[in-house]
């Protein structure tokens, strides 16, 4: 399922999918992702899936077990099943909050409106939680343009704050400085006493709503 593999340092391993970034390839990754929590290994102690490749950190003691897992992992094609949630998470576009309306609309040669139609049909797939803890990377929208990061990131964005790049979501848990079209923003809290609200594998589906709803939330 994996083309390649090679150790990144002493106690740790990384597991090549190869460079796209769709879901199928995702699929596999978390695969093995669940695989390996469910298993538990004593000996394995963290497991962090991105687009298209798996860290493992194990105890160094168990190189050669962890070699042994790993080669049963590849000579394994079977696509591991797992259960995800869908999530329904209410947005707000209003212009207020959706801070790069006019460049999305420029780019895209649409309105805003047509753009918000086109997000919202969208059933989202969770790649992965990184770049800061609890933020969501989810795809794939179906734009028809590349829609690039922000000339000059901004140095604060708005936590809640719904951004897009190329045909990729992120939701910015907390305010933090980020290079990402912002189009809306959500209420919900997604990093809870050091939870992150959604896992990998998850579905996201987003309902729009009004700004005096949004308020009265």
């Amino acid at each position: 399922m994996f083309s390649t593999y090679y150790q990144t340092s002493e106690q740790s391993y990384l597991l090549n999918y190869g460079n796209f970034i769709n879901i199928e390839t995702n699929k596999k990754v978390l695969s093995h992702f669940k695989f390996l929590q469910k298993k538990n290994y004593k000996f394995i102690k963290n497991i962090i899936p991105s687009f298209n490749k798996l860290i493992i950190q194990f105890d160094p003691y168990f190189k050669k077990e962890t070699n042994k897992i790993i080669n049963e992992l590849k000579n394994n094609d079977h696509i591991v099943s797992f259960d995800n949630k869908i999530h329904k998470i209410e947005i707000c576009y209003d212009d207020e909050y959706a801070l790069d309306k006019n460049i999305i609309e420029k780019i895209l040669n649409i309105s805003f409106a047509d753009f918000i139609n086109l997000h919202l049909k969208t059933e989202f797939h969770v790649f992965m939680i990184g770049f800061m803890p609890g933020l969501p990377f989810l795809g794939v929208s179906n734009f028809k343009k590349n829609i690039p990061r922000l000339i000059s990131p901004r140095l604060k964005i708005p936590s809640g704050s719904v951004g897009v790049v190329n045909n990729l979501t992120v939701i910015y848990p907390n305010e933090c400085p980020g290079g990402w079209n912002i189009i809306g923003k959500i209420k919900k809290n997604l990093f809870i006493n050091l939870n992150t609200f959604f896992s990998p594998g998850d579905k996201v589906i987003f309902k729009k709503i009004s700004k005096k709803y949004f308020l009265k939330k």
